[in-house]
């Protein structure tokens, strides 16, 4: 994984739904807790049963989500994941590999809670797509027991 700080283009950033409703001036606030990472097309992202340490943002390309080795979902551009090993502490609950080429945002867990403290409009729109992917990995949980 090649990783480096750089800004954003404001457009890839105002792209995002998960920032719709804020301002230009709380975007340019996010975009100083982020870190831009570029992966490689076939490498995994992040690995099931990994801890949990950054949550990613897609910007450009596409990766697919798979559990116990069964692909069930695929991401692209404005879609993010990591959040619920941040939320809840606990192993990845995915491996997400990078089908495309990717450009991701990453923060850390510090980062990811100053995003949540400072931006609470956010942090229901996470909550509420963490809440709906537990249903989904129950579901799918089922299928593999």
């Amino acid at each position: 994984m090649v990783v480096m700080k750089t800004k954003s283009l404001p457009n890839e950033m105002d792209q995002v739904p998960l920032f719709s409703g804020l301002s230009k001036t709380e975007i340019k606030s996010l975009r100083s807790l982020m870190t831009a990472v570029n992966i490689n097309s076939g490498k995994t992202v992040v690995r099931e049963g990994d801890v949990g340490r950054e949550f990613m943002i897609i910007l450009s390309g596409t990766a697919s989500v798979s559990r116990q080795g069964s692909k069930f979902a695929t991401l692209g551009p404005g879609d993010f994941f990591g959040e619920m090993s941040l939320l809840g502490k606990g192993p990845r609950s995915a491996t997400v590999t990078a089908e495309t080429d990717l450009l991701l945002e990453a923060l850390n867990r510090r980062e990811f809670a100053t995003m949540l403290h400072k931006n609470p409009e956010i942090a229901e729109k996470i909550l509420a797509d963490a809440h709906t992917r537990s249903i989904q990995k129950s579901s799918t949980s089922e299928l593999f027991n």
